[in-house]
């Protein structure tokens, strides 16, 4: 069967403005990169000699079936619109995954499986569904998911990340190295509300949401830019070795990015 690419994605800025119960509030420009991501595609199980009526994932990936994102977000189509044929389908063939975006760095690796997935059975299945209805069903695994649901190249993400809203832009390219470092994002996310809570106010969120990527990465450094630097590496110290001028740091980590100058798009 095709194919489908899960692109990764970096945080170009990521600014708390709040708190909603248990989460925090960002607002934060999500931009797509498209020379990294995983693929994924149905694979029939008997080419697999994968057991029938289990859900199946092959892939390199360090956690159990159930806590994959992408059999996170299986459940949640299930219980969003119950289908005997995803129910059928699940049981006659794996979901195969070549894994290229590191776990636990900062890329939406899993949010954009999970994207991807709900994407190719809405499609293979032709359930029917809008991409508002499909963000809906992702935000139940991630709040990343819409993003990657509707795949813009860029866009301005707010609330706990179920408000998408594109911003009009050219693609950048990036260089991106992710350390061997894994980062926990709850504890990071912990750590910003214990000792580095500062929220940014209504003002100075409509000056990001308005700001062109390519100008942040020129007037911002990486403490600027992103609010949950500090509290990353108060938690894990070795980040302090990959700090250097012009890089960035995507979401919670670990990998830090800079702007690919010798193939931008921007010249």
């Amino acid at each position: 069967m095709k194919c489908y690419k899960a692109h990764a994605k970096v945080n170009i800025f990521l600014k708390i403005t709040g708190k909603r119960g248990e989460y925090h509030e960002i607002i934060s420009r999500f931009m797509k990169v498209e020379n990294l991501y995983d693929e994924l595609s149905f694979v029939p199980k008997e080419q697999t000699n994968s057991p029938l009526n289990s859900f199946t994932i092959l892939g390199d990936f360090n956690c159990s079936v159930e806590s994959n994102t992408i059999y996170k977000a299986y459940r949640a189509l299930q219980n969003y619109k119950p289908s005997a044929s995803l129910e059928r389908l699940m049981q006659t063939h794996a979901v195969r995954v070549e894994k290229n975006i590191p776990s636990f760095a900062g890329l939406g690796g899993g949010s954009s499986d999970a994207a991807t997935f709900l994407k190719m059975c809405n499609r293979v299945l032709d359930l029917g569904l809008s991409l508002n209805e499909l963000a809906h069903i992702g935000l139940e695994v991630g709040a990343d998911v819409p993003f990657f649901i509707y795949n813009f190249t860029s866009a301005n993400v707010s609330g706990i990340g179920e408000i998408v809203e594109p911003f009009d832009e050219v693609g950048l390219d990036f260089e991106i190295y992710t350390p061997k470092i894994e980062v926990s994002t709850p504890e990071v996310y912990r750590r910003y509300t214990e000792k580095f809570y500062a929220p940014i106010d209504a003002h100075e969120v409509q000056k990001l949401k308005t700001k062109p990527s390519l100008e942040v990465l020129e007037s911002m450094d990486i403490y600027e830019a992103n609010d949950l630097f500090e509290p990353a590496v108060s938690l894990y110290p070795k980040l302090k070795e990959f700090i250097k001028e012009g890089w960035f740091f995507s979401g919670s980590g670990s990998s830090f990015f800079k702007l690919d100058k010798g193939d931008n798009k921007n010249g």
